[in-house]
């Protein structure tokens, strides 16, 4: 066997430059006994605090959520919501590909996990004490539609929404509820009715049941979209946000009466459906004729606050309290407004009917009781404006003890900025007190680069420029730029040059961090810098169709009497089309220029004279670089091309289809053959030069990936990301082994593949609204794989069983019984036993699935194992769970097959006895808690009164000698 080549795995070490992510759960924490300082924000698949008044990461936090990141570390998932429910300690993450994680808070792993969803969650929460969860998505497709009438086909999107059904306490999946519809932008739920209020894209809001779970009614008023709801007055109002600029209150009554049954059908809306009814703007008044004597439910509108805003309604929410409403557009102002609670009403109508009375005295008037109420203006009334530094993502509010108003705002541009409102003054200005920009951009970084010692990292934007040490990712110099295109750091690593999209070479200096000089290079932009080999100066090729070759020198400074650094212009390329990127080779002799004709042309450095022309690819050749001895060209393209290339004849040696969309960078790895790609399609990705092949894939960005730099001594990869995020990926010692990725590649290839097929169906049945809530993954077939394993083992082991009762009884003696092995390590146990543990070790909620892709040829052996496990009274729970999932699909099978006739009988008086014994155990243990419960604080409450006439006695014993020793003084 020949020697392989052997490679080094590249891993994820950090992530950094963001200060939240897109999809983002956003609130005010709660932490050392001060509300309204610490911020928690998703990192994408990390969690973070940012201490608002320092305006920097809390690392003490970080440090107490260390488990919960590590875990979160491992998966490429981002996060798409994610909801705490403090009475269990849990904290449910939903991510884009649709799993559901539970996170415990006392140990910091996960749990429960669900897989349902095929997309990223809109919403879920949890029902009263948190034993069921309810979580919805959004599935979209694209359908074209070729109309009859008409030759052109149409491109429509249809929209699915997903409820579905989790039992947390089981750790199972209930059922799916989904239905065609437009586009839901919000979900609100009322605790107290378990009702479900829907907002979307049709201008309507409707009402769901989740008892029934049925949609039973919806109101109009709404000319346009609905794009946001709130709940005000403990779930008695309903406030909606559309695109024009009224905010729409809404009025709840639950009337709890029972509806007359000789009402007359003429009163009833013409045209309704029974349980559904729509209704007028004014008043909408729904009766459940199904269930009348449950709920009746009228929503009648209140009125209509008009915003300062002319945009549509993005953010409308409330504080923890309900005391402050706040809503803002696409634009950077947010509106909040102050609500009075009922007894702040109270307490104002009755100061109005006083005037009123007073006033009706003095003209000998009737008593002005009837028209005597608040208007809406008074009840909500605008507090003030808060004027952002740039359009507004999300924002969240809370009242502090001191009655000031805290209001937080995450902004599109990866700023967090926190503002005090101090509600006491006559006019409440809102002051702006932190600012967090020092964690990241403000807009895409657009080049990166390393210093020689492996230490720094320097990431240019559009507006700035930073500089991060690398192992504590910490920023230690921003400094102000034009749009920023390529850099590198001078020999040195004490200056960094900037190439502008403006055509200019900015040189700052990062010991003080100041811009030291500004030239004018190029009459375009500055696509690209290069350092020579010998680092005495560099090259620019620009947009201008030239190439220039620059020098360092020292100057003269005018404001110092030491001496400056300074670039100096010496020769220039003219080119007949634009350059894209430039390159030396490392023996400084060669110098290649990408054009925008999507060829690379080869020139010698000393001479400038032409040399070689590598063309083949059919789009510009947007990256490229040469290898360390110089032998090797590797160009990326728009294409979604790699070529790579020979420099002494400027053949091609290879085309490597490398990315989905197009490169944007490539650079090899020093003292390599070896060379990373990065794409628009969120990945990066490393190759062999020399063998032609794909070595590993880092996935981790969740859009289009820029750029990146490698560091010298190859250890480290740093990149940058359309959304926002620098991620470094460090080299570990672990060797990589090609046909071990090959085949994990296949592996997941598999798994998403399962996941997009169709799921099954129970027999019989037609494809509704509602199914099951589980989805067909892998754990699933291999769980079924075990279970079919297992009663293989059973079957065999019993044929055995049978033949050495045989060979016994004809040698009249005892014979030797071979143990199968795998029996043997579990503790020598049965057969049947061994089937009961494998069924255990199946995960709940992934039980019904593993159970509906197993074949019926099975189920009757299982059948009969249940008899025999159910008589034994082992797992009745489990056992009936299972039983009853099989005969609901395999019922026509089971019920035509008469051998199973008589174990169907046995099954059914044995399942009803043990469970009324499991069923009286359960009521006897309840009893004895409750009993428990009484006691227990009949108990407390006879040891607090002896403390406190314990307390009482001894404060008395001390006032007594007190007493005693001034009399003794006097």
């Amino acid at each position: 066997m020949g020697l392989t080549r052997q490679y080094l795995r590249y891993e994820p070490a950090a992530l950094f430059g963001l200060v939240a992510s897109a999809f983002f759960f956003f609130f005010f924490f709660f932490l050392r006994g001060e509300r309204g300082r610490y911020v928690a924000v998703f990192f994408f698949f990390f969690f973070f605090l940012w201490d608002t008044r320092r305006a920097e990461k809390h690392y003490t936090c970080f440090v107490f959520f260390f488990f919960f990141f590590f875990f979160l570390k491992g998966l490429k998932q981002e996060v798409s919501y994610l909801f705490f429910f403090f009475f269990f300690f849990y904290l449910a993450v939903g991510y884009e590909d649709g799993s559901i994680f539970f996170f415990f808070f006392f140990f910091f792993e996960a749990t429960i996990t669900f897989n349902g969803h095929k997309a990223f969650f809109f919403f879920f929460f949890f029902f009263h004490l948190g034993g069921r969860l309810v979580s919805g998505s959004i599935f979209f497709f694209f359908f074209f539609f070729l109309a009859l009438s008409h030759p052109l086909k149409t491109l429509s999107l249809f929209f699915f929404f997903f409820f579905f059904f989790w039992d947390v306490i089981n750790e199972s999946g209930l059922y799916r509820f989904f239905f065609f519809f437009f586009f839901f932008t919000q979900v609100l739920f009322l605790k107290e009715k378990n009702l479900l209020v829907t907002s979307g894209k049709d201008t309507l809001v409707k009402w769901w049941d989740l008892d029934f779970f049925f949609f039973f009614f919806f109101f109009v008023g709404h000319r346009t979209e609905v794009w946001g709801m709130a709940l005000l007055s403990k779930e008695k109002r309903l406030i909606t946000g559309s695109a024009d600029s009224e905010l729409r209150v809404w009025d709840i009554t639950y009337i709890e009466e029972i509806k007359d049954p000789d009402e007359p059908e003429s009163k009833k809306s013409k045209g309704s459906s029974p349980g559904v009814e729509g209704n007028t703007e004014d008043d909408e008044t729904l009766e459940l004729d199904e269930h009348p004597e449950e709920r009746i439910i009228k929503c009648s509108k209140a009125g209509s606050i008009v915003r300062e805003g002319r945009d549509r309604v993005v953010t409308l929410g409330t504080d923890r309290m309900g005391k402050f409403l706040a809503c803002h557009g696409t634009d950077s102002v947010l509106e909040v407004f102050s609500v009075l609670s009922e007894e702040e009403v109270q307490k104002k109508l009755e100061k109005k009917m006083k005037k009123a009375k007073k006033k009706a005295k003095q003209n000998s008037e009737e008593d002005p009781e009837r028209s005597v109420e608040l208007s809406l203006q008074e009840e909500i009334q605008r507090v003030t404006n808060v004027k952002a530094s740039s359009k507004i993502k999300s924002f969240d509010l809370i009242l502090s003890p001191k009655g000031e108003l805290k209001i937080v705002l995450l902004l599109q541009n990866n700023v967090i900025e926190s503002y005090n409102l101090d509600l006491s003054a006559q006019v409440p200005q809102a002051v702006r007190a932190s600012r967090i920009t020092i964690g990241g951009h403000r807009s895409d970084v657009r080049t990166l680069a390393f210093s020689s010692d492996n230490i720094a990292i320097l990431s240019a934007a559009a507006e700035s420029v930073k500089i991060w040490n690398r192992s504590t990712l910490q920023c230690i110099r921003t400094m102000d730029c034009e749009y920023a295109l390529c850099s590198l750091f001078v020999p040195g690593d004490r200056q960094v040059i900037i190439g502008t999209k403006t055509g200019k070479l900015q040189l700052y200096d990062l010991a003080s961090g100041s811009l030291i000089e500004t030239v004018n290079a190029h009459d375009g932009a500055v696509w690209s810098i290069a350092l020579s080999p010998d680092q005495r100066g560099f090259v620019t090729g620009g947009a201008d169709k030239c190439v220039k070759f620059w020098e360092f020198e020292l100057v003269k400074d005018e404001s110092s009497v030491q001496k400056r650094l300074s670039m100096k212009h010496v020769r220039i390329l003219q080119l007949d089309e634009d350059v894209l990127c430039v390159r030396y080779s490392p023996n400084q002799k060669l110098l290649a220029v990408s054009l925008l004709d999507c060829t690379v042309k080869i020139f010698y450095v000393d001479t400038l004279k032409f040399f070689l022309s590598l063309y083949g690819h059919k789009l510009p050749v947007l990256c490229m670089d040469i290898c360390y001895d110089g032998t090797l060209i590797a160009t990326g393209s728009a294409d979604r091309n790699v070529k790579i290339w020979g420099l002494d004849f400027g053949d091609c040696h290879r085309s490597l289809f490398a990315h989905d969309d197009s490169v944007m960078y490539l650079q090899f790895v020093p003292k390599s053959h070896l060379f990373f790609t990065a794409g628009k399609d969120s990945k990066i990705k490393q190759w062999d030069a020399d063998k032609f092949e794909h070595i590993q894939t880092l996935e981790g960005h969740h859009q289009e990936v820029w750029c990146l730099a490698l560091s010298p001594n190859g250890d480290y990869v740093v990149s940058a990301s359309h959304d926002k995020s620098l991620r470094l990926w460090e080299r570990t010692r672990e060797p990589l082994i090609l046909e071990e990725e090959r085949e994990m590649q296949r592996e997941a290839e598999y798994e998403e593949s399962v996941a997009k097929e169709e799921q099954p169906v129970v027999p019989g049945e037609t494809q509704g609204e509602t199914g099951l809530a589980g989805k067909k993954t892998i754990e699933t077939i291999k769980a079924a794989e075990r279970i079919m394993e297992a009663i293989e083992l059973y079957r065999e082991e019993t044929a055995k069983l049978k033949e050495h009762n045989a060979i016994c009884k004809a040698a009249g003696k005892e014979v030797p019984f071979p143990v199968n092995p795998i029996l043997r390590a579990y503790g020598n146990i049965t057969p049947s036993a061994y089937v009961l543990e494998v069924f255990k070790k199946v995960k709940s909620s992934e039980l019904e699935e593993s159970l509906l892709v197993l074949p019926f040829s099975y189920v009757p052996d299982l059948l009969k194992l249940f008899n025999e496990y159910i008589h034994l009274g082992s797992d009745v729970e489990l056992l009936c769970r299972s039983l009853l999932f099989l005969l609901k699909i395999h019922f026509g099978q089971i019920t035509g097959n008469h051998m199973l006739v008589t174990v169907i009988e046995d099954l059914k008086k044995t399942t009803i006895s043990r469970v009324s014994e499991a069923r009286d155990v359960l009521g006897f243990n309840m009893a004895g808690l409750q009993f428990l419960k009484r006691e227990i604080e009949a108990k407390d409450e006879v040891t607090f009164f002896a403390d406190a006439t314990e307390h009482f006695e001894e404060k008395k014993r001390k006032r007594k000698k007190k007493e005693k020793m001034v009399l003794a003084v006097l």
